[in-house]
């Protein structure tokens, strides 16, 4: 699939350029003339990218920024502008802005820029697990349920961290100790049993349905129970 961009500028030339570089490379492009039908498409349409203009018709740019990430929307935002102070800078990224790019600029830049930013976004998606409602981030070692967050020791959020590795995947007592407790271990037979059920315990604390499930005889698994 390709990479969906939505360009928000009232600028025709301009726009059409974008539209036309990025089209160029691959992208699959989308372009809104004025603040109001761009923060309506970028809701609608979910793009991977937007490409956004400070000064607007209706909406202008910063406030449409603003809106997205008040409404959770972690899309990466490239955000054009004249302006080039420091001050409008960083009032540019308090608003959510991931990138600030000034006019005029050259057309290999903002690409460059581009790149980048999806190239973080792909970096960050690597570091997130999730089944259901169960969130994993391997980068911060952070586990949610929901809005909930769940304290793990190590051990508990490596085991949990193999499990979501492989979603609906039936895992046997074997592998699950080589992966998480190494080949040579020789401590007790019982210690994934143990672990597991630390883990119900804490993931399903607050009548949260159970998410790993027994495969009796064989191992577990993460999947919801049918």
């Amino acid at each position: 699939m390709s990479t969906r961009i939505l360009v928000i500028e009232d600028e025709a030339k301009l726009a059409q350029f974008i539209e036309l570089e990025l089209k160029y490379e691959g992208y699959e492009v989308t372009v809104a003339k004025d603040g109001l039908s761009g923060l309506s498409t970028a809701r609608e349409s979910q793009p991977d990218l937007i490409i956004l203009d400070w000064m607007l018709p209706g909406i202008p740019g910063i406030e449409i920024c603003q809106r997205l990430r008040t409404t959770g929307d972690k899309v990466p935002i490239i955000l054009l502008t004249a302006k080039d102070e420091v001050n409008d800078r960083v009032k540019g990224l308090d608003a959510g802005a991931d990138d600030y790019i000034v006019k005029p600029f050259s057309i290999e830049e903002l690409l460059a820029r581009v790149r980048a930013a999806l190239r973080r976004t792909k970096e960050q998606e690597t570091n997130l697990l999730q089944f259901s409602d169960l969130k994993l981030n391997r980068s911060s070692r952070e586990v949610f349920r929901g809005s909930r967050r769940i304290e793990l020791t190590a051990k508990e959020f490596d085991l949990l961290e193999y499990l979501l590795t492989h979603p609906r995947q039936v895992l046997t007592r074997d592998q699950i100790l080589e992966r998480v407790w190494g080949y040579d271990f020789m401590g007790d037979s019982n210690i994934i049993e143990v672990y597991v059920r630390y883990l119900r315990l804490k993931l399903e604390a607050e009548g949260e349905s159970r998410l790993i499930q027994t495969v009796r005889g064989v191992g577990y698994v993460v999947r919801e129970k049918s």
